[in-house]
């Protein structure tokens, strides 16, 4: 099951930021010229961080072995690190309105960010 979701996570981004990202002809789906703000990036602000990290706990839960426990928690760790410092690019690339994007939809916590889509799309 944390396989699956971390699929979804994984690969939809990939689709998505070429579609509404406004990537220049030739370029990856990362040189995205305008902030997504929807789908997947409405419920969390890197899913594709986050699929790396379900995807090292769906290991550590399958082969429950301490070594591969020892080899994912840090990985973990360093990818939230690295979500961290792609936070910092994305303010350097898109200002406030990344700051502002910070302030609404959260890091990795899927939970919380479709309780907060959820949020916003209940009329007031």
């Amino acid at each position: 099951m944390v396989w699956a979701v971390s699929l979804i996570f994984g690969i939809y981004p990939v689709y998505f930021l070429r579609r509404k990202g406004r990537v220049p002809q030739g370029k990856s789906y990362m040189h995205t010229t305008v902030l997504v703000d929807s789908g997947l990036y409405a419920i969390v602000r890197h899913p594709q961080y986050l699929a790396g990290i379900l995807l090292n706990l769906g290991l550590m839960l399958i082969s429950q072995h301490w070594l591969i426990v020892v080899l994912g928690a840090p990985a973990m760790i360093l990818m939230y690190v690295d979500i961290l410092n792609a936070d910092q690019h994305e303010v350097e690339k898109f200002g406030d309105e990344y700051r502002r994007y910070m302030q609404t939809v959260p890091r990795v916590n899927f939970i919380l960010g479709i309780f907060r889509a959820w949020q916003r799309g209940k009329p007031g």
